[in-house]
């Protein structure tokens, strides 16, 4: 049996920890707990409240204390990444990184948002975007790095919409050729559909509330519909696409294997991921 996470910390123990504001609320510190407790790692991660604009300071005082890496999270991605010395190429282009790798004596940034959605699709359905149509909404962070990540994992057409153009075409551009705008009626004939906007919290138009991202009566059966959200576990917007009968997750998965990837980058390991999983549902 396993020790459980936090057992038997010292003074040699190894640190890394998520930088954020508000950072109390992030599940990063328990999920790469859980694992390094699961692999029998002398580790631990915490949480670090960072105000924004006090990136450098953050960056500059965690090297000092041998802090062996960082998650990141809102405000610091694209502070971050300006500041680091060197970048992955995927994290060069999405311009946000959101871990921090010891990369002898200097940060290296890398970003696995988008690649955590990939391997959460792959893991809980077997879906693949390789040769398969896309639709995200929205062209903020999350967005950006999803659309990146679709692309590629071979997609064969991903398509953005988005009520701003600038920032539609910006994010588009990180597609390449297979990206294009669209609008909500595109929707009809892809394989998988991503919510990249806390849009779907309301009740919809028709309800009184806000906007749906996509009108559900546009989707239907053999589509995967996932809703970056996570907490709710299921957003009125999922619950109108699962009644259409779409296949519906929400962000949760993201969640756990962007840190499992994360995970792997410090230590080289194989990550526990259905460990992961488990502690993730249990909070």
């Amino acid at each position: 049996m396993t020790a459980g996470p936090l057992a038997g910390l010292s003074a040699a123990t190894t640190v890394v920890g998520v930088i954020g504001d508000p950072v109390a609320h992030s599940l990063s510190p328990y999920l790469h707990n859980t694992a390094f407790a699961e692999l029998g790692l002398d580790w631990v991660s915490v949480g670090f409240r960072v105000e924004a604009g006090r990136t450098a300071e953050a960056l500059v005082g965690a090297r000092a204390l041998g802090v062996r890496g960082l998650s990141v999270t809102m405000p610091h991605k694209d502070e971050a990444a300006r500041l680091v010395p060197q970048c992955s190429p995927l994290a060069s282009r999405l311009g946000a990184v959101n871990c921090l790798v010891d990369a002898g004596g200097a940060w290296r940034g890398e970003n696995t948002d988008g690649a955590g959605l990939v391997a959460a699709l792959r893991h809980r359905d077997g879906f693949t975007p390789a040769g398969r149509r896309c639709l995200v909404v929205g062209a903020g962070g999350a967005a950006r790095a999803v659309i990146a990540a679709l692309a590629d994992a071979g997609a064969t057409e991903v398509i953005v919409v988005n009520r701003t153009p600038d920032r539609a075409a910006a994010a588009l551009a990180l597609a390449g050729a297979v990206g294009r705008a669209g609008i909500p009626a595109d929707v009809a004939s892809c394989d998988l559909v991503v919510n990249a906007t806390p849009v779907g919290m309301g009740a919809g138009t028709g309800a009184g509330g806000p906007p749906w991202p996509i009108d559900p009566a546009l989707l239907h059966a053999g589509q995967t519909v996932v809703d970056l959200i996570y907490h709710p576990s299921e957003t009125p917007w999922m619950a109108a696409a699962r009644a259409q009968g779409a296949s519906v997750a929400n962000g949760l998965g993201m969640l756990v294997h962007q840190a499992a990837l994360q995970l792997v980058a410090w230590t080289g390991l194989e990550p526990p991921v259905e460990a992961m999983w488990a502690a993730a549902r249990d909070r």
